[in-house]
């Protein structure tokens, strides 16, 4: 069987009317050996029947049939655990990202890095995700040391070596960036154009943006649980200082001010920081115990192949 240099993995969810244009313009751009793995999330319109039909079509083309909604990264650990490339590619399937990009991608990783990333010139895409990428990227170079200037996009191509590192993931909640940046810090990016939306709307709302930070605030970094003692800390020392004022104004300078002002301010900081910390000490044993009882990562009603494969 012919050794395949680039594995495609492209998560897919309600892109029916999209699939075959993507197929098309991969097969178009690329002159090495290749392959496609159209993982479906559970699609609501006909997008898995697309994908069973271009299986049948080509050779190169897997498909992936999810039995309920998982997430895109969760998607992405499905195609990823299942690929023969040298070289895998990531990318949405809106066709934003442009498929005449994954050689200048695969150039650019085989100089010797592990991932390269496509940093896109200009974003095409809405305000909520401008700020919610923004924020994340921000959260990463703190939580689990991003570099600087590296733009963490869902379009990039990573070497053999790191998939399988990156296929040994075992919690329910993956963040596939999260775990790049715990594996390697022998990153590139080139720059590209961000391509409009070939037909629909984004499936992208703020709620994914809320779960993508989530999985990086609490599934790679212990800093948030030090975050809160030190936040304890200093309340408890705020507390204690108030309550040496509070007496020396009782005992020594008579000054007997009465309001409830002061103590209602005070419960309310004090209340809001008892419950912060509470909800993350409870995020951590949540995903503790999902992790414990082997909560499944996906779960895989259906593969399809083209026959010349069997």
């Amino acid at each position: 069987m012919k050794e395949i240099e680039i594995s495609i993995v492209i998560p897919v969810y309600n892109s029916s009317s999209i699939i075959e244009e993507l197929q098309k313009r991969i097969s178009e751009n690329i002159s090495v050996s290749y392959e496609i793995i159209f993982v479906n999330d559970c699609s609501k319109d006909d997008s898995w029947k697309k994908i069973v039909s271009l299986s049948k079509q080509h050779k190169h083309i897997t498909g992936i049939n999810f039995r309920k909604n998982c997430g895109q990264d969760n998607a992405l650990l499905a195609g990823l655990r299942i690929t023969q490339g040298n070289y895998c590619v990531i990318m949405d399937d809106d066709l934003q990202h442009n498929p005449a990009d994954i050689i200048s991608l695969y150039n650019e990783c085989k100089k010797g890095f592990d991932v390269c990333y496509a940093n896109f010139t200009s974003l095409k895409q809405t305000t909520v995700k401008n700020i919610g990428s923004s924020t994340n990227g921000k959260v990463a170079e703190i939580l689990v040391s991003k570099p600087k200037g590296i733009y963490l996009s869902p379009f990039k191509i990573i070497n053999k070596s790191t998939v399988k590192e990156i296929s040994k993931f075992a919690g329910p909640y993956p963040y596939i960036d999260g775990i790049i940046l715990t594996i390697t810090q022998n990153l590139s990016q080139i720059p590209v154009e961000h391509q409009k939306r070939f037909d629909g709307k984004s499936n992208y709302t703020f709620s994914k943006s809320v779960s993508v930070f989530m999985k990086l605030f609490t599934g790679f970094s212990v800093l948030p649980l030090r975050l809160a003692t030190i936040s304890g800390c200093i309340a408890t020392a705020v507390g204690f200082i108030l309550l040496l004022k509070y007496l020396y104004d009782y005992f020594i300078a008579k000054n007997f001010i009465e309001g409830w002002t002061t103590v209602v301010v005070l419960i309310i900081l004090f209340g809001g920081l008892i419950l912060i910390t509470l909800g993350i000490i409870g995020e951590y044993i949540g995903r503790m115990y999902l992790t414990l009882n082997n909560k499944p990562q996906y779960s895989i009603s259906e593969i399809v192949k083209s026959d010349d494969e069997h």
